[in-house]
């Protein structure tokens, strides 16, 4: 196996996945500006204490790619399967995100941040979401489907359908404007 080279406190800005893609090793607290790593492959990278700030991550590949308290900024991230990720260690925080169609199936992430952030059709199936946030965030058909959302906050999150009996939602926060989401398979009106 080959050895990964070793980047500290670095700052990467404008790079490109065509022209100068980041060379596959470790990255701790480094920071990428404005990069369009759209399709880059990071299998195997490992990212800790990393910042991306407005950066396009479309459908990057993350086979077994470590991503330790790393910090999601004004991003964009379609497609993104996060689930193919290195488990041991996985944490991250989004703000102002853009995450359509990404997928954290049967991903453990306590404490997860989501922050103005849009995730539409994004799937948390066998997710655990425990004491995570989802302030301002926009949900629509984004999949909760025994995923444990206990502690979860919901309470400035909208557009979201989950099923109280398919789920874990002891101590989990929602706003009296979104009991809808809560009760949509029930095909009730609620004025």
């Amino acid at each position: 196996m080959k050895e990964l080279s070793y980047f500290a406190d670095q700052k990467f800005e404008n790079i490109t996945r065509k022209a100068n893609p980041p060379e596959p090793g470790e990255y701790e607290n480094c920071r990428f500006l404005n990069c369009d790593l759209a399709e880059c492959n990071f299998s195997d990278y490992v990212f800790t204490d990393c910042e991306f700030i407005e950066c396009n991550l479309s459908m990057i590949k993350l086979i077994q790619t470590t991503l330790r308290d790393v910090h999601f900024q004004s991003c964009k991230m379609l497609g993104i399967h996060f689930e193919e990720c290195n488990d041991f260690g996985l944490s991250f925080r989004f703000d102002n995100c853009t995450l359509d169609h990404s997928s954290f199936y049967n991903t453990k992430i306590h404490k997860t941040h989501f922050s103005d952030s849009r995730l539409n059709e994004v799937d948390f199936s066998e997710s655990d979401l425990t004491d995570s946030s989802f302030h301002n965030c926009d949900l629509g058909g984004s999949l909760f489907d025994n995923t444990n959302l206990e502690k979860a906050d919901f309470l400035t999150a909208y557009g979201y359908s989950l099923d109280p009996e398919r789920n874990r939602l002891r101590k989990t926060k929602f706003s009296s404007g979104g009991l809808s989401g809560l009760l949509r398979k029930y095909d009730i009106i609620i004025e």
